[in-house]
């Protein structure tokens, strides 16, 4: 199915969808283009569209395949492809994987995560195998024990590793504590989740050999959103022109931003899916224009990834930037930011992960002792409102607690890293 005119869509979609029907019913009958078109509101967005009776798909359920996502909502929530927009949906970017330096004849492992309607693993398989160079696939799956995916590994002499920041970080905790080489591996491609400097330098440990890039920008709700750009910064992607429109739009306005280095929160337009039409949905993620090429953009982000503690909120950002300003040694290897209730106030406490060989029970001495102050003065600094809400007695002091990497908790569906962890009682 080849992409479609913009004018097209957004008449058939107005004609067919109860959904956008009712969303552009004070629009002018002619309205085709995106500047005309309100932003689609996620809440409403997902209340209408159930699995049964839904009114935004344009027509019956009677031919597609069915993929659980979050969204950027939190629920799972029902997302669908007839077999020409998947077939669309997955040549795009396995087009796009040249870019991230896959060559004829490379062994691939797909450690993205299958089953439960979850969409990642079949997403990259099928993307391999409609990659315009050849390659090999082993289909080993993120839910598959460490204890036998990293013998398959080197028994099948795997060369580039697909997966989550998570999944990779733990094989690359599970390799270098047992002591396991796997000399083959010279390209490590990340998704579903961004990847940060900590985590770089344990994948560095195990695999000193391997380029870490971007596997590309892309969800199952939102479809196509970037396409890998080579070079130094694996957070820079451009648009899948012709099949897809991504907008950068200003936080407060809504109006679309043009000019480079300007942040806002990334909306895209899909021109190839037209049973579950896709217009000016928020991807959920900020970025801004970089300016170095056509349609070249920087994804900075989550919108809204943070946690209130209190009455103060914070934003995983601001932790993880503490921690970059504080561990001059690069000791921690991975973060996770746990809230929790107690005599009646609530607590955060940083969860930090350590590199393999630094022992992480016990308690803390020395240079760890000296880190955890450091890492808790530096947050505090960016967030005064925490220690004024401490002196106040409204939260307990910040703390930080030691963990390895495979400690830290996961989604058990995606596995994806767990950023907030709430551990507060719900009534």
């Amino acid at each position: 199915m080849s992409a479609q005119q913009l004018s097209d869509l957004i008449r058939f979609a107005r004609h067919n969808s109860p959904f956008y029907r009712d969303l552009y019913a004070s629009l002018p009958p002619h309205a085709d283009r995106l500047t005309d078109l309100p932003v689609v509101d996620q809440l409403e967005f997902w209340a209408a569209n159930t699995l049964h009776d839904s009114r935004v798909l344009t027509g019956p359920l009677s031919e597609a395949t069915v993929y659980k996502t979050g969204g950027t909502t939190g629920s799972p929530k029902f997302s669908v492809y007839t077999r020409d927009e998947w077939r669309t949906f997955v040549t795009s970017f396995g087009q796009g994987l040249v870019d991230t330096g896959l060559r004829p004849g490379h062994r691939v492992a797909d450690l993205f995560y299958a089953g439960e309607l979850y969409a990642s693993f079949l997403f990259v398989l099928d993307s391999l195998a409609h990659a315009p160079v050849d390659n090999v696939r082993l289909p080993i799956g993120g839910g598959a024990p460490l204890e036998s995916t990293i013998p398959t590994l080197r028994d099948l002499a795997a060369q580039v590793l697909a997966g989550t920041p998570t999944t990779l970080c733990r094989l690359a905790d599970q390799a270098v504590s047992s002591g396991v080489r796997l000399d083959s591996v010279e390209l490590l491609l990340f998704g579903g989740e961004a990847l940060f400097d900590d985590q770089r330098r344990l994948l560095a440990t195990a695999f000193p050999r391997a380029e870490v890039r971007s596997v590309g920008y892309a969800s199952v709700d939102a479809g196509l959103l970037g396409r890998p750009v080579p070079g130094s910064d694996a957070r820079v992607h451009r648009a899948f022109t012709p099949y897809s429109v991504v907008e950068i739009l200003d936080d407060s306005t809504d109006e679309p931003i043009t000019e480079p280095g300007r942040p806002g929160r990334v909306v895209v337009t899909s021109l190839f899916r037209r049973l579950m039409p896709i217009i000016r949905y928020p991807a959920g993620d900020r970025a801004e224009w970089t300016g170095t090429g056509p349609g070249h953009f920087r994804i900075l982000g989550r919108a809204e990834e943070g946690v209130r503690v209190g009455p103060v909120s914070l934003y995983t950002q601001d932790a993880q930037d503490a921690v970059a300003a504080a561990d001059t040694a690069g000791q921690v290897v991975g973060m996770q930011l746990v809230v929790r209730r107690w005599d009646g106030r609530d607590g955060l406490v940083l969860r930090l992960a350590t590199a393999p060989g630094d022992d992480a029970s016990g308690d803390l001495t020395g240079g760890r002792e000296a880190l955890a102050e450091a890492v808790v003065t530096e947050l505090e600094t960016v967030r005064p409102l925490y220690p004024d809400s401490v002196r106040a007695g409204f939260v307990h002091p910040l703390s930080v607690e030691w963990a390895r990497h495979r400690d830290l908790a996961v989604n058990p569906r995606s596995g994806k890293l767990v950023r907030v962890l709430d551990e507060r009682p719900t009534a």
